[in-house]
């Protein structure tokens, strides 16, 4: 009997929609612990190589030594594309100021939109993917809810059928139910706290790289000596934070 009852017994009583209900439920659980794996690995990498780039980013003499730097290896990082970003944006701004409409406004008006296009495609690529874990956890416990209900339908039809409440007529189907609600529980928790550890990772991130884009804005605009070098070389101001838990 203790057989009986086991997880093939479950798999047995299950009929199309509660087999539909699990496969979803699995394939839920699947994608959203691939994105957990894959983006905090990808967080790990990205908060390495951005703290590589910002302590040699600040030890170069002059903006021109970065630029000399980009030219012999591309970029790897958010920080460093912003900075490239910028650097290559007043450039082009000095050549084509009267010229081109993108340059049109000055060079600071044209350096700010490209430092702010540069921050909303970094928003965008880090936001990548928090959908689907967010559906996850959201949605899943309402999955499960639901084959819950359909277990318990089934336990009811069993005890109509047979005219009685016996344990060996309603067992199955409410061990369905059951093991359908552990099922969206078990989707459910590790997609929500994994959504809120992104969400956080991300706001702190992003506040770090405006942090960044307006010390690079004032060395390009002022210049990269005098008071600006004074007023812009602050290891508080665009250094990734450490504390936030290991994604940043």
């Amino acid at each position: 009997m203790e057989q009986g009852l086991g997880f093939s017994h479950f798999l047995e009583q299950m009929d199309g929609v509660g087999i539909s209900v699990l496969i979803l439920l699995l394939s839920l659980s699947v994608a959203s612990w691939y994105l957990i794996i894959t983006k905090t690995v990808a967080n790990l990498i990205a908060k390495r190589r951005a703290e590589a780039f910002l302590k040699h980013f600040w030890s170069f003499d002059s903006l021109d030594a970065v630029n000399v730097e980009f030219k012999n290896s591309a970029p790897n990082n958010a920080f460093a594309e912003l900075a490239k970003l910028g650097i290559d944006a007043a450039a082009d701004s000095k050549i084509h100021s009267s010229h081109k409409l993108a340059a049109a406004g000055g060079t600071s008006e044209f350096l700010t939109r490209t430092l702010r296009n540069g921050i909303d495609q970094e928003a965008t690529r880090v936001e990548n993917g928090l959908t689907l874990i967010a559906t996850a956890g959201s949605a899943a416990p309402y999955i499960g809810l639901f084959g819950t209900v359909w277990g318990i339908y089934h336990a009811l039809i069993q005890i109509g059928l047979s005219g009685q409440g016996t344990l060996d007529k309603v067992a199955g189907p409410v061990g369905e139910a059951l093991i359908m609600t552990a099922l969206g529980l078990a989707v459910a928790i590790p997609a929500v706290l994994a959504y809120n550890m992104f969400v956080r990772r991300n706001r702190i991130w992003l506040a770090q790289l405006e942090a960044f884009a307006h010390d690079l804005f004032i060395l390009i605009t002022v210049g990269d000596t005098g008071d600006a070098e004074g007023s812009t070389q602050k290891p508080t101001a665009a250094t990734v934070n450490p504390d936030n838990g290991g994604q940043s």
